[in-house]
């Protein structure tokens, strides 16, 4: 009788302690700051982000990607004063075509919006780099692919499977 009771406590601190992580794990989720918050607050929240960018007007992005293994890259906007004006997860279908400036925007305007690729690779239909990134649409796995040229100009992007992930799959 002892024993299954030691069982049965010890089950329950591991579902405890399990418990704990998930609250932990949730307290640094990027998307979960929230506008007005302070860039002190949220550094501290979260730690360090993968990337820094400076923003017209004097403010700064806070960059929280989970490249390359993860599906999300979260932008984090400060303005002046130091308050969070915008929280944006910015791998989204649904934003590629407002987002990306084909002809204008230049590598370091991609860095700056989507932090750095999950890959790097040249095609031989096109002469510069094609930079990948993983995201997740309604739950499959998907990838961005950017075309920079020579000269750092973005001339095209596309979506397309995450072919990677089928071969693992199958």
């Amino acid at each position: 009788m002892a024993a299954r009771r030691f069982g049965s406590l010890a089950a329950l601190g591991v579902f405890a302690v399990a418990g704990l992580g998930l609250i932990a794990g949730c307290a640094n989720e990027p998307t979960r700051v929230q506008p007005g918050a302070t860039a002190a607050d949220t550094l501290q929240r979260l730690g360090a982000p993968t990337g820094r960018y400076p923003l017209t007007g004097g403010g700064e992005r806070l960059q929280y990607s989970r490249m390359p293994a993860g599906f999300e890259v979260t932008d984090i906007d400060v303005d002046a004063s130091g308050k969070v004006v915008s929280v944006t997860q910015v791998l989204s279908e649904a934003r590629f075509g407002y987002d990306i400036k084909v002809n204008q925007w230049r590598q370091n305007d991609v860095m700056a919006f989507y932090g750095r690729p999950y890959e790097i690779t040249r095609v031989s239909s096109f002469d510069g780099a094609v930079w990948t990134w993983r995201y997740k649409a309604v739950n499959e796995r998907r990838m961005l692919y950017i075309y920079i040229d020579p000269t750092g100009v973005v001339r095209r992007y596309h979506t397309g499977d995450d072919l990677d992930f089928d071969r693992i799959r199958d």
